[in-house]
């Protein structure tokens, strides 16, 4: 069972029911320090800040993930169009969706949400983290 009750009302509604947070208000969006985003539920490794772009989008926005084996897809016919949802393989939690509009040479961007994901520094990794990221 996952543990959250550490989650926020909205972390809990974008992770759990597939909600979508505002864009341009969220804590992310225009963050490009160095560093990893992890899950916020298991703090699973998920981006890195090497493959972050700005999409102008409002949400943050990936050229890939870390290892494609720690992320499933799942089509999403909500809204009355066809996507792609992103999800976290290790929690199951709803992270956001890829699209083919992002950069050469991948041109996908993996719009994820904030509320989904905790940003840590590499100056605030721990040094088996560094070592394998950095």
């Amino acid at each position: 069972m996952k543990k959250l009750d550490h989650l926020t009302k909205l972390q809990y509604e974008v992770t759990q029911n597939a909600c979508t947070e505002p864009p341009f208000k969220n804590k992310y969006w225009n963050v490009f320090e160095s560093g990893i985003y992890v899950d916020i539920i298991d703090e699973t490794p998920l981006f890195h800040s090497n493959d972050k772009f700005e999409s102008h989008c409002g949400w943050p926005s990936f050229s890939k993930p870390i290892s494609e084996d720690i992320i499933v897809f799942k089509k999403d016919f909500s809204h009355g169009m066809v996507r792609l949802e992103v999800l976290s393989k290790s929690s199951g939690s709803h992270l956001g969706h890829i699209f083919e509009d992002g950069p050469a040479p991948l041109y996908t961007r993996y719009c994820i949400n904030s509320a989904s994901i905790k940003f840590i520094p590499e100056k605030k990794l721990s040094l088996d983290l560094l070592e394998k990221y950095f």
